[in-house]
């Protein structure tokens, strides 16, 4: 069954995760500014959440994804936002640098080269499941389609994939995404029950 998600616990998620990617980024670069511009229209369309500005004055976009799933070590690859509206997902679309992909509950920030990710991934793509996951935004409800690509596949074949640990705050774990707020739907009879989606 394809796993559901309310709005309100995808955009807490995506608020942590955007914070621990300006954390990093901040430290990774002594002296950059980060400046978010997730509700900017001129970003919204681009895939772009932040905007790293470094000492030297390049700028650099930023994609983030957090990704609260408990057991994986996988990433989700958006691969169409919005089903019902035939609309592409950002890792098509994003003229991001960098993705900042947060592993929430197992504390770990990965940065990939999200133009040589996507190079490597899209000759390859058929050999990847394929996932649905549901979102409920009020009485709006959208489907999000993204490949599950094992992070050793992308870590083994792409360079300047970066895994860094998080610090973790008082010993507390992030929770697990929980599967209860949106009655689950079964997506076609081919495709494997959802456990990995980001958010």
């Amino acid at each position: 069954m394809a796993r559901g998600f309310s709005m309100r616990g995808v955009m807490g998620a995506a608020d942590r995760a955007v914070q621990h990617a300006r954390t990093w980024l901040q430290s990774a670069e002594p002296g950059s500014r980060v400046h978010d511009v997730q509700e900017d229209p001129r970003f919204q369309h681009r895939g772009v959440d932040l905007l790293w500005e470094l000492p030297s004055g390049e700028v650099r976009g930023i994609e983030v994804k957090g990704d609260r799933q408990p057991r994986r070590k996988r990433y989700f690859f958006e691969l169409v936002s919005n089903l019902e509206r035939d609309t592409p997902g950002c890792f098509l679309y994003s003229g991001a640098d960098l993705m900042v992909y947060v592993f929430l509950v197992q504390n770990e920030l990965h940065v990939l080269p999200l133009k040589a990710v996507r190079e490597w991934f899209l000759p390859r793509a058929k050999g990847y499941e394929l996932r649905h996951t549901f979102t409920q935004t009020g009485a709006i409800r959208y489907t999000t389609v993204g490949a599950v690509v094992p992070v050793k596949d992308v870590q083994e074949a792409v360079p300047g994939v970066k895994c860094i640990p998080l610090p973790r705050r008082g010993g507390a774990r992030e929770e697990p995404a929980s599967d209860t707020a949106v009655a689950e739907v079964p997506p076609p009879t081919h495709e494997q029950p959802e456990e990995d989606v980001p958010y």
